[in-house]
């Protein structure tokens, strides 16, 4: 599942892309922040079925090293610990991962190279070494090194967000929240667990109402923040008159009014929540320069709508009163 700041980071590029692209229908904006959202459920399955991929490919060029003219003792007889790893073999019996390769097509025959230099990258590897040579054998072993394996090969790899950058623009900004959401179901994964038939769900279902508090969150975070533009910019325009308005970034201005927005109409995000969650995210859209802008021109709005009684909170918004 995605966190609350990573739904945010959606929201704002998807406002972003709406609010400059000449586009007047709110419905069609809205559809493509959704969309946007299908594509890391893509990505997420995409980069499982790599990982398996990976591990097929390091079968198959051991089979050619048994049937070379000459093989060592060690190619007649390897280790195929890698190859039997518990958490790879879950991932082939994962039944929700199956689905959705053949739901988004998934198929890795014309990147061999992308396959190879992984295979061959991990091959040579010290990490791999160590792990072929450890006594233990048990599931917990088999994770810990599935994650040192991910961490190390397919994080920040470069290699590997050009690949995804040509096949989908989205997917090089997509890919830091995809490995994200992977380590996390490795850490979950136990013998027997039910995550082992599925895969993380973006938007939990609530099993009382057959809803999604964070579907909802950020549908109504996209809606109210446009719908709002106007008023929002004269609040925040007047308490920043030590600063050129005019000359502010645009993206500075987004974020404020996000914020305004849920200071104004979350009742249950507490304004601290919002305040913390907004000067991060100007760490990853906006300059230094903006995040203390951003920070001095939230404290003085709180300060305004708290003395004018306008802002109500209730429920897990209390919670930094």
């Amino acid at each position: 599942m995605l966190n609350r700041r990573q739904l945010r980071v959606k929201v704002v590029q998807s406002i972003y892309a709406y609010e400059h692209s000449g586009n007047e229908r709110m419905d069609l904006g809205e559809k493509d922040l959704f969309t946007s959202l299908e594509n890391i459920r893509h990505l997420l399955a995409r980069q499982l079925s790599l990982l398996i991929e990976v591990v097929d490919f390091y079968a198959f060029r051991m089979e050619e090293a048994k049937n070379k003219f000459f093989p060592t003792e060690e190619e007649l007889n390897p280790s195929t610990r890698f190859l039997d790893n518990k958490v790879i073999a879950m991932l082939r019996d994962n039944l929700s991962l199956q689905r959705q390769i053949k739901e988004f097509k998934i198929n890795w025959a014309d990147s061999k190279e992308l396959i190879r230099k992984l295979y061959q990258a991990i091959k040579d590897s010290e990490l791999l070494k160590q792990y072929l040579q450890q006594e233990s054998h048990s599931f917990a072993a088999d994770r810990d090194f599935l994650e040192d394996v991910y961490w190390a090969f397919f994080v920040n790899n470069e290699m590997l967000e050009e690949y995804y950058e040509d096949v989908n623009i989205h997917w090089a900004s997509d890919i830091d929240i995809v490995s994200n959401i992977i380590l996390r179901y490795f850490k979950s994964l136990k013998p027997g667990s039910p995550e082992a038939s599925t895969l993380p769900e973006l938007f939990p279902i609530d099993v009382l109402d057959g809803t999604s508090e964070d579907r909802a969150f950020i549908r109504d975070l996209f809606r109210r923040t446009i719908m709002n533009r106007e008023p929002y910019i004269q609040l925040i325009s007047d308490r920043a008159k030590n600063w050129d308005f005019e000359r502010i970034a645009a993206m500075d201005t987004l974020l404020l009014r996000m914020a305004v927005t849920e200071i104004l109409t979350f009742p249950s995000v507490p304004i601290k929540v919002t305040l913390n969650e907004y000067i991060e995210l100007s760490k990853i859209f906006s300059t230094p320069r903006s995040r203390i802008f951003i920070n001095g021109v939230l404290d003085k709005l709180i300060e305004q709508l708290k003395n004018e009684n306008k802002i109500h909170k209730s429920g897990r918004g209390l919670m930094d009163k």
